[in-house]
């Protein structure tokens, strides 16, 4: 989510984060909806609807962004199920560079969040922070190419 703010942010384009933890929105990421919709099929339990986004994904975007799409939804998922399995933290460099974001997106309020224990401190260097991060990211990614 705070790479995709960011990107937006270094291109011009604003990306409204909320819609990948929310849906229902708009996120001004290009077939948005039409991925979360895939995405939100792949992780749900009805086998029709499952084949309508995929049908869907394929007639509007086609083989390889389905493909693409998939594999997204799959890694993103396992992440998550091996994060949560193992009781993986959050480490404290991305939590404080993601406050507002987590704040945002109401992060604290999803069960795996008790993986991440968010000290008071950080939470303030995150919020203090957070004006700069994105100069600071695209300083960073001119270095690291």
């Amino acid at each position: 989510m705070l790479l995709l703010r960011v990107s937006g942010e270094s291109t011009g384009d604003h990306y409204d984060v909320k819609a990948a933890a929310h849906g229902g929105t708009g996120s001004g990421v290009t077939h948005g909806a039409l991925l979360v919709a895939f995405a939100e099929a792949v992780l749900g339990t009805d086998d029709d609807a499952l084949g309508e986004a995929r049908a869907r994904v394929l007639s509007e975007l086609g083989p390889a962004a389905l493909v693409d799409a998939a594999a997204i939804v799959a890694t993103f998922q396992q992440m998550d199920r091996i994060a949560d399995a193992t009781g993986i933290a959050l480490d404290a460099m991305v939590d404080i560079a993601s406050q507002d974001v987590q704040t945002e997106l109401g992060l604290a309020s999803f069960a795996s969040a008790q993986n991440t224990t968010s000290s008071p401190i950080g939470r303030l260097v995150g919020r203090v922070l957070a004006p700069i991060r994105t100069p600071m990211m695209r300083l960073a990614s001119r270095f690291l190419r």
